[in-house]
């Protein structure tokens, strides 16, 4: 087993740590309810109290915590005797979750100025893009990683699409084994050619995270500083064209005021092109820069914030109850590894970090919920009890068998989709239960569509209780693991490594002239 019950209390009000969105300092700070809210309440003895919304429903919240469960971390940690989290990365013996997905920067170079966005080799003043051979070792130490090799990478930056060896690099990950090679995209590449989608393809990109904040024309020019909605739309209808496409999850960064009326025509326009489009991955906004107590309020949107404008929106066709934290997969994952005999990827992220579920699409007009049909908490909570029993032997037909009889007892037969029998549904999910975990998965999510939402945490709402369980990783050119929100927010490692490994703009713009910086 690689999940044990969570440390991290239930209910409310609870103790965590945080930090002073001013000087950074390590404070104490509470979750409490108020006003139906969660709050977290924070004082720093130099810059005083501090306040914000974490969830704007407590009662999603407290429903989640049920969900909770800690990892075991990695074996052999870069930091043995770390002494405080979130300043000690490396990854150390703190943490508790394995990496499950491997975020690595090829550039902070772009085609674009987004006013948003984490990398900007412009204002930096610096361009960083690690050599080629770097990013070759920086993969080889994800796959080296005990327990589990990291199973996925996600190249980023800057747009990774301008990195000189995009399509080598893709190449070589697929080579070294990870089972999921994505790129996080503005798509400007993509929409240019079929040809460039058709070599990213056989490069072997599984997943495009497409940059997609919603369908009208002023929200990118806003956002990103111009209008983008034909490129995003572009990159969609060329894919149709490439033979055995990599999947597209559109990725909205939600900013309240700005996009939030979005949130489910940007799903509907998914389900449209389902055929092409197989997720949406909701980020909403963190805040990198000091802002006023007045502009906090006003601008903070939450994950609560979001199901319920989806459910809103939709006219109930996808409900806040529909939801589910991330490490509710815990029972999967663990079974799975039962199974296989050897340990598998265990998502034992924090029960607030992220909200999913999957929908059943027959089309446009035509979607469910996998939660309506099948009772999750039921079933979820058995097939825990069923891995932990399951983990010490070698049994394996008679665990599937029994996985798969726990699926059918909590299978609301009557509520199924139309056009889905019981014993076709059965089949394909039974086929997450084989050792096959790749394919199984593979063909669950391409019978549903998945829609989640990850809250990246700023200064504001930093709960380091998340951080220690993030299983969001970068990966950095001195061989380094980071949680994703001590990278880009906190104490800022994105900006110590890239200046470490960067050089000055002028100095590149000498050697390679002015284009994307």
């Amino acid at each position: 087993m690689l999940s044990k019950e969570s440390t991290v209390p239930a209910g409310l009000p609870k103790k965590t740590e945080s930090l002073c969105p001013e000087c950074l300092a390590v404070i104490e700070a509470t979750m409490r309810e108020e006003n139906g809210k969660v709050v977290i309440e924070k004082s720093c003895p130099k810059h005083g109290k501090f306040k914000d919304v974490v969830w704007s429903d407590v009662k999603t919240y407290l429903r989640v915590e049920k969900w909770a469960k800690d990892g075991v971390g990695v074996k052999d940690p870069a930091i043995p005797k770390a002494k405080q989290c979130p300043f000690d990365c490396g990854l150390c013996d703190l943490h508790l979750s394995h990496t499950a997905l491997a975020n690595v920067d090829l550039t902070n170079r772009c085609n674009l100025k987004c006013p948003i966005c984490f990398a900007n080799a412009n204002s930096a003043g610096y361009v960083y893009e690690p050599e080629f051979e770097t990013v070759v070792d920086m993969l080889k130490l994800l796959r080296a990683q005990k327990p589990v090799p990291c199973p996925a990478v996600q190249f980023s930056g800057g747009e990774p699409t301008i990195y000189p060896r995009f399509f080598d690099i893709i190449k070589v990950a697929r080579e070294l084994g990870f089972a999921q090679v994505q790129a996080a995209t503005n798509g400007i590449e993509f929409a240019k050619s079929v040809d460039f989608c058709r070599k990213a393809s056989e490069a072997g990109l599984n997943t495009l995270y497409l940059q997609f904040d919603g369908l009208r024309p002023e929200i990118y020019e806003r956002a990103r500083g111009k209008n983008l909605l034909d490129v995003k739309q572009k990159v969609i209808d060329n894919y149709r064209k490439v033979p055995n496409h990599p999947s597209i999850v559109l990725v909205p960064t939600i900013v309240k005021g700005v996009n939030d009326d979005q949130v489910w025509p940007i799903l509907e326009h998914a389900i449209k092109n389902n055929d092409v489009v197989r997720g949406v991955n909701y980020q909403p906004v963190a805040f990198t820069g000091r802002i006023t107590t007045e502009e906090l309020e006003k601008g903070r949107y939450t994950l609560t914030d979001l199901i319920h404008d989806v459910e809103r929106q939709s006219v109930g066709k996808i409900k806040a109850t529909d939801w589910y934290p991330v490490p509710a997969v815990v029972s999967v994952s663990e079974l799975v590894s039962a199974i296989a005999g050897r340990d598998m990827v265990t998502f034992t992220n924090h029960a607030h970090c992220g909200l999913a579920t999957y929908l059943f699409v027959k089309d446009a007009e035509n979607i469910l919920p996998v939660t309506r049909f099948i009772e999750v908490d039921e079933l979820f909570t058995e097939l825990y009890k069923l891995a932990t029993k399951a983990s010490n032997k070698r049994i394996q037909t008679f665990t599937k068998v029994k996985a798969y009889n726990l699926i059918k007892k909590h299978l609301k037969k009557d509520e199924l989709p139309d056009g889905m029998n019981t014993t076709e549904f059965l089949r394909v999910l039974g086929r997450v239960f084989s050792e096959d975990t790749k394919k199984g998965l593979s063909k669950f999510s391409w019978n549903m569509m998945y829609i989640g939402a990850m809250h990246f945490m700023d200064a504001y709402n930093y709960d380091i209780e998340r951080v220690k369980r993030c299983s969001i990783h970068y990966t950095t050119p001195d061989m380094k693991l980071i949680p994703f929100c001590a990278y880009n927010s906190g104490p800022v490692y994105r900006t110590g490594v890239e200046k470490k490994f960067s050089v000055p703009l002028a100095e590149w713009r000498k050697k390679h002239g002015e284009q994307y910086t």
